[in-house]
């Protein structure tokens, strides 16, 4: 389950190195790790929302694991992180060991063990994000993960429930995370940038009006996997959002 999510749609097969690597740990063949990943797929709303066919086979076990971790992201996020640096799987997803500044100053830079869990929550966090949105903004189409930052559509630090829930989660550019953190912009109901009236003040500027307002209106790109949950963008539409 931490590998599908860590994946993005088109490379849950037997050839993806990340499989292998996974195989070879656990004491199976690439082509049995591909299948439980096809399995797994074939339980996410988002691809049968996309239609997406020859997806099946999913047993109850299978059906177990799926609804475990999405009745508990958090723990089973740092578990399956920790089984990974267990087993010595790399993690290849640009700066996935970094603990966002703001985490940070909430967890307090003295408290070491606290500090590597919420380091392989962020991990876990990043990569899924970042997989189910092929590495690009949802807003402007930046494909550079130096650039990209995982937002939390819920704060961080008010809503430990949904910390690492991948749904939770939208791909911005550095600059759109900023706005949308500090509710400068949101997503109405039909998931298109609505920008507030604060930021609308400052859009005679050149550059913030190219980076926001061709973007106004228009929906966002949605991901391959993991959809956000529009009850969440609600209560970012009602508590956060400057109007």
């Amino acid at each position: 389950m931490n590998l599908y999510c860590h994946l993005p749609f088109g490379k849950l097969h037997r050839g993806n190195p990340d499989v292998i690597r996974l195989a070879g740990a656990i004491g199976r063949t690439a082509s049995s790790v591909a299948m439980k990943l096809c399995n797994l797929a074939s339980l996410d709303p988002r691809l049968q929302q996309r239609g997406v066919k020859g997806l099946s086979g999913a047993s109850e076990a299978d059906r177990e694991i799926w609804n475990e971790f999405h009745g508990d992201w958090e723990r089973l996020a740092i578990q399956s992180e920790e089984l990974r640096e267990q087993y010595g799987l790399p993690d290849d997803s640009a700066t996935a060991d970094e603990v966002v500044p703001e985490i940070r100053r909430f967890v307090g830079a003295t408290e070491g063990s606290r500090v590597t869990k919420v380091r392989l929550a962020q991990r876990f966090f990043r990569s899924s994000v970042l997989a189910s949105y092929a590495s690009r903004c949802c807003i402007t189409d930046i494909n550079q993960p130096a650039f990209l930052i995982a937002s939390h559509i819920l704060p961080w630090s008010q809503y430990p429930q949904h910390r690492t829930d991948p749904r939770n989660g939208i791909c911005l550019s550095s600059l759109h995370d900023r706005a949308f953190d500090r509710g400068l912009i949101t997503f109405d109901e039909n998931l298109r940038m609505v920008i507030s009236a604060k930021l609308r003040s400052g859009l005679l500027n050149h550059v913030l009006n190219e980076s926001f307002s061709r973007f106004e209106g228009k929906e966002l790109r949605l991901p391959d996997k993991f959809c956000p949950e529009q009850s969440f963008l609600a209560v970012h539409r009602d508590q956060i959002f400057v109007q």
